[in-house]
């Protein structure tokens, strides 16, 4: 059972692991801003400049929603320029003119906005010539006179409001575990989920829940059917394991049904948008009773009707708050000069204004009565973790909390939901991409120090019971290309490219070594198999692609329906005898070995990932391109449809190189390995880039990045790469390179 002393370390490391993080996405940002001129910036994508208001209005909570455009006075064109602002972005609507006049001094916006109108919002909806700002009137040094200006820039901010939300979940969670009493001066006692994550307790034993009737029983493979009955069953925590291609989702599916069918009330929440989507795309034929919470903009088209705003504003109460954002609204255009005549000025613009914010408190009243009756009347509840900490399910409570993609989330967002819940299910692939850090990456090159506060750390080993070892310091980096591994499932943690932690003992609750430990990694280790199913069948790769994952990541256990178990790109036109060269192998390897195809370096040295902020690092291979352009020109012309071919590249400006040699071949999906997760093609061609004399690697040793890239093809998978310099990578990659040389079509390029 965790001391006292051990909670308060792994708490105080959570808190020090997401300080560094907050610290590392303001600085990427930070280091833009205050360096670059307001074109550089609007040239990176960062800024949107010489705007001008069209319209003010009034949307879900009060906000005032700022809707700005390029003037046809000063622009030849509406469309904006090529940008990075999405919705939900942080973003700072600051005066043109000012910016201008301050830039001549100190050259830089960020500096200019210190004595600049400045009013920050957040991203509400963007199309290629309107962007429309949601700026909260009433939040802390926010002024309620939105007197935006004639001529302005909009210029994207970090955004920290997940940080927010995850320190709140810190506190919030280690007052309850510590017995730490609250704001209201009252403790609260962890339940029973609470008490298993952190060590206090063991699962307990699974429930009788007798023989389940199944809503989708023909449809459900036996490792399905296990995970249900394992999810329904646990009384606090059950994690379902989902490789590529094996239907988890459609097994959630099943799991909130029958939760459903027991009258448990559901929080469905996924580490991204896309995750939660996918799921209420699946859950809203059944016709439940459901509500998706979160940024309109950021739901896909198609589900908006489900979203909270959508259906509050068709709720019988609407009607009480639609007068009075009318009256708000035209307020509003008046006060920005969009009726006619001029702007009110002086005591006349004093009086409107104080009228607005009278207006905007009944307006927030009577929506936050609309919104409860809607949320009531939900059974499932959808939202992305830190969505789960807004205001609209403040003080909710639910039986059950289901998080979708829990590898790729931080634990501490994972504790948004979690604190309103007594049970939990987690649902993800360990084995593919880990959360996005940014602060590991600096503190590889030196620049961040990751060490638990000295004095917390001391107390914990000073006090730890006699019956239990000092805790271990966390485990050192390791050498992965003369690393031994191993495949048993026993020893992924370890061994497979995940991340290299000290937790090794059953029900030991020690403080993680970075933010890539995930809720997910912790459990399955902290608690064993007993907690766990995975699914071990897949749909969607022909069984040679499927063969070398399934053996070096999944313990040879990942099998292949007989649906798709001999897929390939010839079963469009069996006949064509000419095609059989192309069409006829699931697995295509191109080997540059010889070739002296080098990479180079795009500006800089810094192995840039997917990212548009600064990719003066990020590697290229003009000859790779060529081979891929070929080949995907061949794939073409025998019959392939485009919208079915993908190309995947660990680089940034390799896709940039592309896309641009592949411009007459529309609808081709040409992307870096973090965007291709949870997506599928036909064909896919995947361009590893890497190819020098020192037979340097980078990332492409990071096992599950390598496990995302060759999952995705159903019917080929066609690989382009110097396998002299990548099988120097790490063991991984040699037996890779090895397998490759016995199992695909190799395809020597000096040959040709």
């Amino acid at each position: 059972m965790a001391t006292p002393e051990q909670l308060e370390a792994f708490f105080d490391r959570q808190r020090q692991l997401l300080a560094q993080e907050r610290q590392a996405e303001i600085d990427q940002t930070s280091l833009l801003l205050s360096n670059c001129s307001a074109k550089l910036l609007e040239k990176k994508g960062l800024a949107l400049l010489g705007l001008g208001v069209v319209n003010v209005n009034i949307g879900l909570g009060g906000k005032s929603l700022v809707e700005l455009e390029r003037p046809s006075a000063h622009h030849s064109s509406p469309l904006f320029p090529p940008h990075t602002f999405r919705p939900g972005d942080l973003a700072r609507i600051d005066d043109a003119s000012t910016t201008s006049k301050k830039a001549s001094k100190s050259k830089t916006p960020a500096a200019a906005s210190k004595e600049n109108f400045g009013v920050e919002g957040v991203v509400y909806k963007v199309s290629n010539s309107r962007i429309i700002i949601a700026v909260d009137a009433s939040r802390p040094g926010t002024n309620e006179d939105l007197d935006i200006p004639e001529h302005c820039i909009v210029v994207k901010l970090a955004n920290t409001v997940t940080y927010d939300r995850m320190d709140q979940a810190v506190e919030r969670m280690s007052k309850i575990m510590l017995g730490i009493a609250g704001p209201s001066g009252n403790t609260q006692a962890p339940n029973a989920l609470q008490r298993v994550l952190f060590g206090q307790s063991s699962p307990s034993r699974p429930d009788d829940i007798g023989t389940i009737q199944f809503f989708n029983s023909e449809g459900l493979n036996e490792s399905q059917k296990r995970a249900v009955k394992l999810a329904l069953a646990a009384p606090e925590i059950a994690l379902i394991h989902g490789p590529p291609g094996t239907g988890k989702t459609h097994t959630l599916v099943e799991v909130i049904l029958q939760l459903v069918a027991r009258n448990k009330s559901c929080l469905v929440c996924g580490a991204s948008n896309l995750a939660v989507d996918n799921l209420l795309e699946r859950l809203v034929p059944h016709k439940i009773p459901l509500i998706r919470v979160g940024h309109p903009a950021r739901v896909l088209n198609d589900l908006h009707d489900a979203t909270l705003d959508s259906q509050a504003e068709r709720s019988d109460q609407a009607q009480l708050v639609n007068d009075i954002k009318k009256e708000i609204n035209d307020l509003m255009n008046t006060l920005s000069g969009g009726g006619k005549g001029k702007k009110p000025r002086g005591a006349e613009r004093k009086k409107m204004y104080d009228e607005v914010k009278e207006l905007r408190k009944e307006y927030r009243k009577r929506e936050g009565t609309i919104v409860s009756r809607v949320v009531d009347g939900a059974k499932i509840v959808l939202a992305t973790c830190h969505g789960a900490g807004g205001r609209q399910l403040f003080n909710r409570a639910f039986d059950v909390v289901i998080v979708d993609e829990a590898a790729q989330a931080l634990e501490a967002v994972c504790w948004i939901p979690i604190l309103k819940a007594s049970k939990l299910i987690l649902a993800g692939d360990p084995l593919q991409l880990p959360p996005t850090v940014l602060s590991t990456k600096e503190k590889k090159s030196g620049t961040v120090k990751a060490q638990a506060p000295a004095k917390t750390m001391a107390r914990a080993k000073a006090t730890k019971p006699k019956s239990q070892k000092a805790e271990p310091e966390p485990a050192k980096e390791v050498d992965e290309s003369s690393e031994d591994e191993r495949t048993g499932a026993e020893g992924y943690m370890q061994d497979t490219g995940r991340p290299k932690t000290s937790i090794t003992k059953f029900g030991l609750l020690i403080p993680p070594k970075s933010l890539e430990v995930t809720l997910f990694d912790r459990m399955e280790v902290m608690w064993g198999p007993e907690i766990k199913q995975m699914l071990d069948v897949q749909y969607r790769m022909n069984t040679r692609i499927c063969a070398f994952p399934s053996a070096t990541l999944y313990s040879s256990k990942l099998t292949s329906d007989p649906s798709v178990a001999n897929r390939l790109l010839t079963d469009r036109d069996p006949t064509n005898d000419a095609a059989q060269d192309t069409l006829g192998h699931p697995i295509v390897f191109f080997d540059t070995a010889g070739c002296e195809f080098f990479e180079r370096v795009d500006g800089g040295d810094n192995e840039g990932k997917s990212t548009t902020l600064n990719d003066e690092g990020s590697k290229c291979n003009v000859n790779e391109v060529e081979i891929v352009k070929q080949w995907v020109n061949d794939l073409v012309n025998y019959g392939i449809p485009p919208q079915e071919i993908a190309i995947i590249t660990p680089y940034q400006a390799q896709v940039s190189l592309l896309s641009a040699a592949l411009t007459s071949i529309p609808g081709l999906e040409i992307g870096t390995v973090d965007g291709v997760q949870g997506r599928e093609k036909d064909a896919v061609v995947i361009s590893l880039v890497r190819s020098n004399d020192k037979r340097e690697v980078g990332f492409l040793k990071e096992k599950r990045r390598l496990n995302v890239a060759m999952t995705r093809a159903r019917k080929q998978l066609c690989i382009v790469g110097d396998s002299s310099t990548i099988r120097h990578g790490s063991l991984y990659l040699k037996k890779w390179m090895e397998w490759l040389e016995e199992n695909a079509d190799v395809r020597f390029v000096g040959d040709n």
